[in-house]
């Protein structure tokens, strides 16, 4: 069974950091492309950041410099890194294996999107 199970999330004060982590059964995360969305009350599914199979990444200008992808192959579990968090990071965030055509930058109307394979979310909550 494909599953995607993220963690991590949390309450935290403005300027903290968090790491959330997203690890998989069913499928190598070395083998895929895995994205990082979230979305806050109100707001479209905002894309993130992505990890290609060959370790390329790409973020959005929104989290460029603050956010950090990264994976362990040997734990099959795909991470980010979120430093100097702000109120607006306030959202659930999502973890995906999605397929060639996603892009990094392209939000979509609602998360968990139609394609890929998604986890059920974890909330992050930044306070001032």
């Amino acid at each position: 069974e494909v599953q995607v199970v993220e963690s991590g999330g949390g309450a935290v004060q403005a300027g903290e950091s968090l790491r959330l982590s997203c690890t998989a059964s069913g499928f190598v995360v070395g083998d895929s492309r895995m994205a990082w969305y979230r979305q806050g009350s109100g707001n479209e599914c905002e894309s993130l950041s992505l990890i290609d199979s060959h370790g390329r990444t790409s973020y959005a200008d929104s989290v460029k410099g603050r956010f950090s992808i990264s994976r362990d192959n040997a734990k099959n579990t795909v991470y980010l890194q979120m430093n100097s968090l702000k109120p607006e990071d306030t959202a659930v965030y999502y973890c995906a294996a999605v397929p060639p055509w996603i892009l990094v930058g392209i939000n979509l109307r609602t998360c968990p999107g139609l394609y890929g394979n998604w986890g059920q979310g974890t909330q992050v909550t930044v306070s001032s």
